[in-house]
């Protein structure tokens, strides 16, 4: 993966985050409480992106700035965005991605999920 290695312990060091592999996508996926905020994998030629949940406002921003941003690959357009892992977009615009991607989702959950959560008990 190369420059954004440190994706996957970053995603994994949030609050109530839990990660599987969906063997028929052939990605991991990063949840908090059983919602998705980002999906690792490939395009269809095999390229690793990574797939991650924006406010749309935002994923339109970054999309207009950087060209290794795109519309989610077979997802909502609107909401994901993916990241071709062999481009140059800045770490610390994909850790605000990463950040806001869970931001989102995390305010989604219920708030009894979130106060588990908030509490240490990482549920499934």
């Amino acid at each position: 993966m190369g420059q954004y290695d440190w994706i996957d312990g970053y995603c994994l060091a949030k609050k109530g985050v839990g990660k599987d592999y969906k063997p028929e996508w052939d990605a991991v996926r990063y949840r908090v409480g059983e919602k998705m905020f980002a999906m690792q994998g490939g395009d269809k030629e095999g390229r690793p992106i990574i797939t991650i949940k924006l406010e749309p406002a935002l994923g339109a921003l970054l999309r207009s700035r950087y060209s290794d941003i795109v519309p989610g690959y077979y997802m909502n357009k609107e909401h994901w965005n993916s990241l071709y892992l062999e481009g140059t977009v800045p770490d610390e615009t994909v850790r605000e991605m990463l950040d806001n991607a869970y931001a989102v989702v995390f305010a989604s959950l219920s708030g009894k999920v979130r106060r588990e959560l908030e509490e240490g008990n990482r549920g499934k």
